[in-house]
C-alpha cells in the first residue's frame, strides 16, 4: 500500500538528532552501509530510528500493515461509550471488517492535507501548480520561472535547492517583517532569488500579479502554505470539530471533555521537541485508560479549555496558531501530569542554539555548528550513558 508523504528527496533534520531521542531510546549515530552519521541527518535515517525503536521494543507486531482506517464512530449504550472502526484491509483486496474498541487514540500526524491559500484566477491559471507536498527533486524545473508562496521551512530548502537549477525563484510573502536574517541572506547572495510581496492575482496569459503592482511570467507555482489538520475518518457528531485549524475542545491539546477517556489525539502540538512532548502525550493517555490516573469531570475540562483559549487570545495568538506551543515551560508542566520527567538542559539549550544557528546561517547550520561542549554533556548525561555508557565525539 503506497502513502504519498511531505517528505522530499533532501529533506534533513532542522534538530540535532541528539534532542530528537526518545527518553529510553537514544537516537545514536550508527556506522555502516547506508547510514547516514551527520548530527543532522537526512530522512531515511529517522526512518530508521524509528524502525529499530519499534523492533526493540516489540512495537512492530502490533502494527497492522497495509490496512486503512475507513471510518471511526461512536456506538452508544447506556454505560459507556465504543467505537465502532470500519477498517479496509488492503492487502485483502480491499475486504472491508469492522470492528469494536473500548477506546481510540487518534495520531495521523500534522503533515498529509496541504493548506492552499485562496488566490483570484488560481483556478483558471493553466501553468503549473503544486503544493510542496507533491514536491520531490527540483529537476523538474530547470531553467524555469518559478513563483514560491510562502517562506516557512520548507519554502527556505526548496528555494535553495532550485536557485541551483531554476531560471528565476520568487519567492512571495505576506510579511517581509518576520524573515529570518539567515533567509534574507540567502535571498541576497543568489542572483536567481527574489523576494516579493504577497500576490494580487493569476492571469491566465501565465502572469504573476503583485501587491505592489509587480508581476512576472511564471512556469510554475509551488505553494509552500503548510498543512491543516484533518480527520476524514473520525465521526464525533461534532462534538470534535476543526475551525481555522483549531482541533477542538481538547485539554491539553489531547482529550475531549465530552469524549475522554475513550477518544484522545497524540501528536496535535506543533513548534516543540516532538518526540519526547509526544512520548509524554502517550504516557499520559496509557495511564488514564489503564486506571492509574484520572481526569478532571467533563466541566472541569470543559472550563480549562475555554480559559486557554481567552489566554491565547488576550496574548493576540490567532486562532490558526492554538497548537503552537513554543515554551519549554509548557512542556515540563505537561510532564507533571504523568510523572514524565522534564527536558533536560541540554536538550533546551541544544534546541535553542540550533535555531539561532540557522536563523543566522541557514545555509550551513546543519553542517557547522559550534556547541561542542554542549554536545559532550548531552552524550554524557543518563539519557546516553544509562543504555550505553559515555560517549565522546570529536569535533
Amino acid at each position: 500500500m503506497e502513502v504519498h508523504s511531505s517528505i522530499y528527496n533532501s529533506l534533513r533534520l532542522l534538530s540535532p538528532r541528539e534532542i530528537m531521542g526518545y527518553t529510553d531510546f537514544p537516537f545514536l549515530m550508527k556506522e555502516g552501509l547506508g547510514r547516514d552519521t551527520r548530527r543532522f541527518p537526512g530522512h531515511r535515517e529517522l526512518w530508521l530510528y524509528l524502525k529499530e525503536f519499534s523492533v526493540h521494543f516489540g512495537i512492530r507486531e502490533l502494527i497492522r500493515f497495509n490496512t486503512r482506517v475507513e471510518y471511526v464512530g461512536m456506538l452508544e449504550d447506556v454505560n459507556d461509550v465504543d467505537y465502532d472502526l470500519s477498517i479496509d484491509r488492503v492487502e485483502r483486496n480491499g475486504e472491508v471488517v469492522e470492528e469494536v474498541f473500548d477506546a481510540v487514540v487518534v495520531g495521523n500526524g500534522q503533515y498529509s492535507y496541504p493548506q492552499l491559500p485562496s488566490i483570484k484566477g488560481m483556478k483558471t491559471w493553466k501553468r503549473k501548480q503544486m503544493h510542496s507536498h507533491v514536491y520531490r527533486v527540483p529537476q523538474p524545473f530547470q531553467n524555469q520561472v518559478v513563483v514560491m508562496v510562502g517562506n516557512s521551512l520548507s519554502a527556505q530548502d526548496i528555494s535553495m535547492e532550485l536557485a541551483g537549477v531554476a531560471k528565476e525563484v520568487h519567492i512571495s510573502s505576506r510579511s517581509q517583517k518576520n524573515l529570518m536574517e539567515g533567509f534574507s541572506k540567502v535571498i541576497s547572495k543568489h542572483e536567481k532569488l527574489h523576494l516579493r510581496p504577497q500576490i494580487e492575482s493569476l492571469e491566465e496569459d501565465g502572469r504573476v500579479l503583485f501587491v505592489d503592482g509587480s508581476f512576472v511570467v511564471a512556469d510554475a507555482i509551488l505553494y509552500c502554505t503548510g498543512y491543516k489538520y484533518s480527520f476524514p475518518f473520525l465521526d464525533t457528531k461534532g462534538l470534535v470539530t476543526v475551525d481555522d485549524n483549531r482541533v477542538g475542545p481538547l485539554y491539553h491539546h489531547t482529550f475531549p471533555p465530552l469524549l475522554a477517556p475513550s477518544l484522545s489525539f497524540v501528536g496535535i502540538p506543533r513548534k516543540i521537541i516532538a518526540f519526547p512532548f509526544f512520548e509524554s502525550q502517550g504516557k499520559w493517555v496509557a495511564q488514564v485508560l489503564s486506571g492509574k490516573r484520572k481526569l478532571p469531570s467533563p466541566d472541569d475540562m470543559m472550563r480549562s479549555v475555554q480559559e486557554f483559549y481567552r489566554q491565547r487570545e488576550a496574548d493576540g495568538i490567532p486562532r490558526h496558531e492554538t497548537h503552537d506551543i513554543i515554551q519549554f515551560e509548557y512542556a515540563d508542566k505537561y510532564a507533571d501530569k504523568t510523572g514524565f520527567p522534564h527536558l533536560e538542559e541540554w536538550r533546551k539549550k541544544m534546541c535553542l542554539v540550533a535555531l539561532d544557528n540557522s536563523d543566522v546561517h541557514l545555509e550551513t547550520y546543519r553542517d557547522s555548528w559550534d556547541d561542542e561542549e554542549l554536545l559532550q554533556e548531552a552524550l554524557q548525561s543518563p539519557h546516553f550513558t544509562q543504555h550505553i555508557g559515555p560517549i565522546m565525539i570529536s569535533t
